[in-house]
């Protein structure tokens, strides 16, 4: 089946934007890292790698009483997003990917960076010493993450195709 660039590239931004939400709503009730970890997290260690400068990385806005360092937001939506496109652009040509609505893509992608990519740069620690219930939840975690990109990139594809 041929794609239409444009819009896999919108249905996967769409996509990877509400998946992002959806991941972070995720780690909300299954925590990936203890909270010692968390506060130098893959988005502020990623940033750090590359060379952000600090006063970049904890610039912040405050709602509802709580301060949030929203540079970080960049990194976790630009991964979310840049996946989901690729994924979008991919399941035309491929449609194996979508099997279990992309879950193993997700588990595929999860492997690679939190297992090898991550690990290799210093991110987060290796796999062998990442706590069982961070591997859960972040296998989970883009299982799910996933699955809302399969279902939304599909359903915002299919209907950008019907205004032809």
């Amino acid at each position: 089946m041929a794609v239409n660039v444009k819009k896999a590239l919108g249905a996967g931004i769409v996509a990877g934007l509400i998946s992002g939400l959806v991941k972070m709503g995720w780690e909300n009730v299954f925590p990936p890292r203890t909270e010692e970890r968390d506060a130098k997290n893959p988005p502020y260690k990623t940033m750090k790698f590359l060379g952000v400068p600090d006063k970049v990385i904890h610039q912040n806005y405050t709602f509802s009483g709580h301060k949030i360092e929203w540079p970080g937001f960049i990194i976790h939506y630009g991964f979310s997003v840049s996946w989901a496109v690729i994924y979008e652009l991919l399941r035309h040509r491929y449609p194996a990917i979508t099997k279990d609505h992309g879950s193993w893509y997700g588990i595929g992608v999860w492997a690679i960076f939190h297992l090898g990519v991550m690990p290799a740069l210093n991110v987060v620690p290796s796999a062998k010493e990442q706590p069982k219930d961070e591997h859960l939840s972040e296998l989970v975690g883009h299982m799910v993450w996933m699955w809302t990109n399969d279902l939304v990139g599909g359903k915002v594809y299919d209907e950008l195709s019907k205004k032809d």
